[in-house]
């Protein structure tokens, strides 16, 4: 699984509506508004590196109301959850 964090700046009067159609599109796992430089923060998961350009240039980035996306493709991630899963295993 590919996982792709991509900002997203927005016209600032459509946020809640371009949240949810962004959430809506598939690929798309969550949406989360946010403070700071961008208004939105969408995770992208997709199974193959092609379908990023589909998802992100290809769909969420032609949603009325986008002003521009800044993506980032996460390496691995790291997880207290997982951590402590892993620790638990045989403890029953």
């Amino acid at each position: 699984m590919i996982t792709s964090i991509v900002m997203v700046s927005v016209m600032p009067d459509r946020i809640p509506e371009v949240a949810q159609q962004i959430a809506d599109l598939e690929g798309v796992s969550e949406v989360y508004s946010v403070a700071g430089d961008v208004d939105l923060v969408a995770i992208v998961r997709v199974r193959e590196f092609d379908q990023i350009a589909e998802v992100i240039a290809g769909r969420l980035s032609k949603v009325d109301g986008v002003l521009g996306t800044d993506t980032h493709i996460a390496f691995r991630a790291y997880s207290r959850h997982d951590l402590e899963a892993a620790f638990a295993i045989g403890a029953d």
